[in-house]
């Protein structure tokens, strides 16, 4: 049976104002135009975007939040902040939505949701010293685009590029497809922009580097609105030289071997920007056609004309013995891979029409465990989850690699056989847990891109051990009243 460990407890403190009275305050700050009180906008506010199988049935269990506000400056998010903290409002900062771990769910009474995605401007590109600076609600695809046209890239690529924003995705610690040679969200932060609780604004200024005491960028990088609102962020770029790419594929017959290939390539200095390796059962869903049961790797080399020519040779000769895939193949997939508003429709529509849902875990271990951890968390769902026949599909694949390690990312999908509000329960948390349990028994991270949210929080001080209290000042520092999103990374008290 799987034990969740007891949470470290905090609390939100209860506001001094009732429902109506919030709303009449922010109105006065904000005007009623950036205040909305719509029945159905609150209850949709009151989850993640997508992936909640209650809310997509129209069950929405939780607290609903007493308004959502659209600021559109830094004064604005500070002025709402100031009067959230000063009467004990709790506070979700949100930009794209496109959260996954609940980070987004409001789970104390009379929440205030601060939608910043109408910050929308694009500040500055400067082609010279390398750096793009955006307010937190630029969509990344759109700052992405402005980029292209002078020659010029982010490097970075989630998944949620078509939707996601930016301030979002450095809340979040996000990682791109290309991370292998870009870096996460983390390696691309030069300088940013914050409000925290109280309404004080803290500017990070740009430099290339400086060891002027700990990289305080990284109090706001990752902090899932649990400690402020980011406002404004200024990310390096890179030349962008897609005429460079060459798309490579492989067929292995041991899942272990495949990420032993992409840990000797990444050790061995080269650094492919899409660098993956897939179990056999998650290769089925996305190369059907050509994976026949077999562990499938892809990789892109790209850069430079010379580095991407260097980068394919070496990956041609690591896996020299494998049996190689179409380029164009892989080329096509990952033009395809990320997802918007189209395949969210379709994958709510499938989860009314079939009751099925897919879900994901990814976590991360150095390189000696990839393998073992593989192994284990596969063992352990099928011979102990109590719904293993409703299972369609348990696989993995690794798609962030490092010197030290690399990530493992669970696909689980399954058929859903009770009442919409038991999914999460049933399903979704065991096996979450599992997973989650045993990345930790073998030394690795609870999560590696997808945020602590409030999914995960049952895990926190297990995670960070005895570094934990490190955090814990961090949150009495900078949140002493608790009202920044409640109940992400630090577990709520109980009644």
């Amino acid at each position: 049976m799987t034990t969740i460990p007891a949470p470290t407890p905090s609390t939100a403190s209860a506001s001094d104002l009732d429902r109506g009275e919030i709303v009449a305050g922010l109105v006065d700050l904000l005007g009623p135009e950036k205040v909305s009180v719509d029945e159905q906008e609150l209850r949709e506010a009151s989850v993640d975007r997508f992936r909640k199988y209650t809310a997509v049935h129209g069950i929405f269990d939780g607290p609903i939040p007493a308004a959502v506000v659209r600021p559109s400056s830094t004064g604005e998010v500070a002025a709402v902040l100031a009067f959230a903290d000063r009467h004990r409002v709790n506070v979700v900062p949100r930009t794209g939505r496109t959260a996954t771990e609940g980070g987004l769910e409001t789970v104390v009474e009379d929440t205030i949701v601060l939608d910043a995605s109408t910050m929308d401007q694009i500040v500055a590109v400067d082609p010279v010293n390398m750096m793009a600076t955006a307010q937190c609600g630029v969509p990344l695809q759109r700052l992405e685009d402005a980029l292209r046209e002078q020659g010029l890239t982010t490097g970075h690529s989630p998944q949620s590029k078509p939707l996601a924003q930016m301030g979002g995705l450095v809340a979040t610690r996000s990682i791109g497809q290309l991370s292998t040679l870009y870096g996460g969200i983390e390696d691309m932060v030069v300088g940013l922009e914050a409000v925290f609780p109280g309404g004080a604004v803290s500017r990070i200024k740009n430099v290339p580097r400086r060891a002027a005491g700990p990289d305080i960028r990284h109090v706001v990088i990752g902090n899932e609105g649990a400690l402020c609102v980011i406002t404004e962020v200024t990310v390096k770029v890179f030349r962008y030289q897609p005429e460079h790419n060459r798309y490579y594929g492989f067929l292995l017959d041991d899942f272990g071997a495949a990420v032993d290939g992409l840990r000797t390539l990444v050790t061995d200095g080269y650094r492919p920007s899409v660098c993956r390796a897939y179990s056999p059962e998650d290769a089925g869903q996305h190369f059907a056609h050509f994976s026949r049961g077999k562990n499938v790797v892809v990789l892109v080399a790209e850069g430079p004309e010379g580095i991407a020519r260097a980068t394919g040779e070496a990956i041609e000769q690591v896996f020299a013995s494998a049996e190689a895939v179409d380029p164009q193949l892989v080329e096509d997939w990952f033009a395809d891979l990320n997802w918007g508003q189209d395949k969210i429709d379709a994958e709510k529509r499938a989860m009314l029409d079939t009751r099925h849902l897919g879900y994901t875990t990814e976590v991360s271990v150095d390189w000696s465990n990839a393998a073992p951890l593989y192994e284990a968390v596969l063992h352990r769902i099928r011979t102990t989850f109590p719904r293993v026949d409703d299972l369609t599909l348990l696989g993995a694949h690794s798609s962030h690699s490092y010197q030290t390690g690399t990530n493992l990312y669970f696909v689980y999908d399954y058929d859903i056989s009770c009442p919409p509000e038991q999914e999460i329960t049933e399903y979704h948390i065991p096996l979450n847990a599992i997973i989650v349990e045993e990345a930790l028994r073998l030394g690795g991270s609870m999560v590696h891109h997808h945020g602590i949210g409030k999914y995960r929080t049952p895990w926190t001080r297990e995670e960070h051990g005895t570094a934990y209290p490190m955090l814990e000042v961090l949150k009495r520092g900078f949140d002493p009243n608790g009202i920044m999103n409640a109940g992400t990374i630090f577990p709520l008290a109980g009644p």
